[in-house]
């Protein structure tokens, strides 16, 4: 459990420090905006670049991680089928699915990767997928709906839609580099490792700086979006990837563990990200990424009891 424990420990005081600065108001008004804008538009493309550049492609091609997609999509429609019914509105129930499907695979899944399944590349896969298929397709239906609320959109408008998106083009860059085999100088690869440094880091910041003055997270307007959002992901999504990973696929033993303990992993704090530069239940998502991160140390805990 020390992944865990350091994992959570490393966030836990990066929102701290964000919320000291919050407090303080040691970066004026805009700070917020300002590092979520920096995280959104320079910082996280950096990054995904950097990953992506690095990845292996063929790692989309597994059992365990179509255990893991399948899980994800199951809890994101689950959330998407109940936000329909209860006419939340087609945006939050976007978000709501992303925040009840989306894993924390960087500074949460790496540690816990490492520490509790003894394999920091187990990750690897699922951060592939998350970037180079879940985030293109979540941030360019976000940027259309964005730009649909200002009147009507064209054809080649939602076509060119990605291409007008920071994430998605870096994602779609750092696959092709991959792809391609090409090798990057390190002169020219250590920039975009520098600044992609700052993305998690920028996020957690941010993060912390809503929370002053802010309510108790799960007693807002919003609690029963956010309830359901942590529920799906910090008990439901486990639940699903491992009956998917037993009966359908048959995995077993540190196989199954591993894909359990990845689909137990809390929201990605990057979700904060999304729903602040598109303006999109930032309240459900900040509290959502908080409790489902709380909530996962005891979840965590009760899977490596479960598994001996």
């Amino acid at each position: 459990m020390g992944g865990v424990i350091t994992g959570f420990g490393v966030i836990a005081s990066i929102i701290a420090a964000g919320y000291v600065l919050g407090r303080r108001d040691a970066l004026g008004a805009n700070g917020r905006e300002v590092l979520t804008r920096l995280a959104f538009s320079v910082a996280t493309p950096a990054l995904l670049f950097t990953i992506l550049s690095d990845s292996d492609p063929s790692a989309l091609f597994s059992a365990p991680l179509a255990v893991t997609a399948l899980s994800m999509a199951v809890v994101a429609a689950l959330f998407a089928l109940v936000a329909l019914v209860r006419r939340w509105g087609a945006r939050t129930a976007g978000m709501g699915a992303l925040c009840s499907s989306y894993v924390n695979a960087g500074n949460l899944g790496i540690p816990i990767a490492s520490y509790v399944l003894g394999d920091a590349a187990l990750v690897a896969p699922v951060l592939l997928l998350q970037q180079l298929v879940v985030t293109p397709v979540a941030v360019t239906l976000l940027d259309a709906g964005t730009r649909r609320e200002g009147g009507r959109m064209g054809l080649l408008t939602v076509l060119t839609t990605p291409l007008r998106n920071p994430i998605a083009v870096a994602a779609l860059a750092g696959v092709a580099v991959a792809v391609t085999g090409i090798t990057i100088p390190d002169p020219l690869m250590q920039p975009f490792e520098l600044v992609g440094s700052m993305s998690v880091p920028a996020v957690l910041l941010a993060l912390g700086i809503s929370l002053h003055g802010s309510p108790a997270p799960g007693r807002g307007p919003e609690r029963r979006h956010v309830l359901l959002a942590v529920v799906l992901k910090s008990l439901v999504q486990p639940a699903v990837a491992w009956a998917i990973g037993a009966w359908l696929f048959h995995l077993d033993g540190e196989l199954l563990f591993a894909v359990v303990v990845l689909a137990a992993l809390p929201t990605a704090q990057n979700m904060y990200t999304y729903a602040s530069r598109y303006g999109v239940a930032t309240r459900m998502v900040r509290e959502a990424v908080l409790l489902s991160t709380i909530a996962t140390v005891p979840v965590l805990v009760g899977i490596a009891l479960l598994h001996g």
